[in-house]
């Protein structure tokens, strides 16, 4: 008998089937006979459930409402919290109007409880106008 028919083995086959069976029900993978085919962005689909639930847990609890920052847009407000999830860390962003949920800087490690300005990547990032310039400013 094969060790993978027993004990241990079996084990992880019918965990990693039940995982399977798990993505397939969920929209996120398709069978193909004995394979599984993986959705071609279940990493981002992944994500952003994750972060559609974690934002609505945090409108609930808060009673602000969450609004996601678009590429190019101005990020600005409190840095209120620091949340670690499965994709990652994010901060909540406040500005007294609603939140937003943006991917963690160390530029923000010594920012929380403390106001920040930037404008958002198209990659996700946002690009944060901390500290200091040596402009003229108006």
């Amino acid at each position: 008998m094969p060790l993978s028919q027993a004990g241990f083995g079996r084990e992880v086959r019918d965990a990693m089937q039940a995982r399977a069976s798990h993505l397939a029900d969920q929209g996120l993978a398709q069978r193909d006979g004995q394979r599984i085919v993986m959705q071609r962005d279940l990493l981002a689909t992944l994500r952003r459930r994750e972060l559609d639930a974690v934002s609505d847990k945090l409108a609930a609890e808060t009673g602000l409402p969450h609004v996601k920052a678009q590429a190019g847009e101005y990020v600005a407000g409190t840095v209120r919290r620091r949340l670690t999830l499965s994709s990652g860390r994010f901060a909540m962003i406040d500005d007294g109007l609603g939140f937003q949920l943006v991917p963690w800087s160390r530029d923000l490690e010594r920012k929380l409880g403390q106001h920040v300005a930037g404008v958002a990547k198209d990659g996700g990032g946002i690009e944060w106008a901390i500290g200091r310039k040596r402009d003229l400013g108006i």
